[in-house]
């Protein structure tokens, strides 16, 4: 029996959304537990306190630390039970909202999701992902429903640094160069609706991302947010685990076991996403991945996406280093095996390092270890 968590059941939209969710709060508890981040739960303070005071809940607040961790998780559940909780309320960025989701699922209470920023499409999903306490990706985890209530406060949203949007913008593009390589030739009809809203997703984005990032608050920058925070969930929702991830976000994953990982979730998928298609091309001679690879290069040079290693903070890289994060990327059950060709680790450091290369250009199937490191030292 397939089980599908397509979305939240209540989503409350608009400028100064949380003035106007009170209500929408209270008929899901009266003990909210706020989860977020530091700083989110600072930001966040001076408004959403006297919402909930003005439906006289009783509530308290726990910070998540740094990851959405097992250890995390356990404090977290300490505090559920030393408020007597009856429900979450997830405020911040995508941890912050995993965490938030997770805890309501182990506790078996309702979850209320307030983004901060539209860097991901957490706040929408019925995903968590879980990391070590150094920020590694260990596992994800499906939920068996999306979030009760998302609240997508405009106003909130706008006050989160330029690069949160920008790195949204390239986690939700992921969802067509992954969805259409996993998924593209079902026949099953909700898979193709995922597949067709992931294009539209796309499209959205190339047209109204440049003119969005240059006038915050406007009608065009809230209609990339609601790309990158609702429409990009709609995909997984509708198309279920196999619309969700191929090899952009396995390369994500990778990358976040190295040492330094400065960068955020978005700029490693969006460069993920150049790595997946240099290896349809190489690997395979595929002249529409070759095109999209330059497509997207244009486009990320356009609103400021990462191309590179360089770019996401790792030009001090080693072939030690860049061998691991590719080991990682390919463990067994990685979703990179949803490809429809076999990817080997030499193959996969050669991408990783010429994601900006020329079209067509130095094919590696067979490939030996000399090409990876001529890339690298390239």
């Amino acid at each position: 029996m397939l089980c599908l968590s397509v979305a939240p059941a209540q989503v409350i939209r608009a400028p100064q959304a949380l003035e106007a969710a009170g209500s929408a709060i209270a008929r899901l508890g009266h003990r909210p537990l706020i989860v977020g981040g530091d700083r989110s739960l600072v930001a966040v303070q001076s408004r959403l306190k006297p919402v909930l005071e003005a439906q006289k809940l009783k509530f308290t607040q726990a910070s998540y630390g740094r990851d959405c961790s097992e250890a995390s998780l356990a404090a977290l559940k300490q505090a559920v039970a030393a408020h007597q909780a009856d429900l979450i309320i997830g405020v911040g960025g995508g941890k912050a909202l995993d965490a938030a989701k997770l805890l309501a699922y182990q506790c078996e209470l309702p979850v209320v999701t307030i983004p901060t920023s539209a860097a991901t499409c957490a706040a929408w999903t019925a995903l968590s992902n879980v990391y070590s306490e150094d920020g590694a990706f260990l596992y994800d985890v499906s939920l068996p429903n999306c979030p009760n209530l998302l609240i997508l406060d405009y106003d909130l949203v706008q006050t989160a640094p330029r690069h949160t949007l920008v790195a949204g913008i390239g986690d939700a593009i992921a969802k067509w160069y992954e969805a259409s390589v996993s998924s593209g030739h079902s026949e099953q009809t909700l898979i193709i609706a995922a597949v067709q809203q992931a294009r539209v997703l796309r499209d959205i984005l190339f047209q109204k991302s440049a003119t969005a990032l240059q006038a915050p608050g406007s009608e065009v920058w809230r209609e990339v947010v609601d790309a990158t925070v609702l429409l990009a969930g709609v995909i997984g929702g509708l198309g279920g685990a196999q619309c969700r991830t191929v090899a952009a976000h396995a390369v994500h994953n990778g990358l976040t076991h190295l040492p330094i990982h400065s960068s955020i979730h978005g700029e490693k998928v969006s460069y993920g996403i150049l790595v997946q298609l240099r290896l349809e091309e190489m690997v395979q001679g595929n002249q529409l991945a070759a095109t999209a690879r330059q497509q997207l290069l244009k486009f990320y040079t356009e609103i400021g996406l990462p191309q590179t290693l360089a770019d996401l903070g790792l030009e001090n890289i080693t072939i030690t280093q860049l061998k691991q994060a590719a080991e990682i990327a390919l463990n067994p059950k990685s979703d990179i095996h949803r490809l429809p060709f076999k990817v080997v680790t030499e193959q996969l450091m050669a991408a990783m390092v010429s994601t900006t290369a020329p079209a067509n250009s130095n094919p590696i199937n067979p490939i030996t270890t000399n090409l990876v490191n001529e890339e690298v030292a390239q």
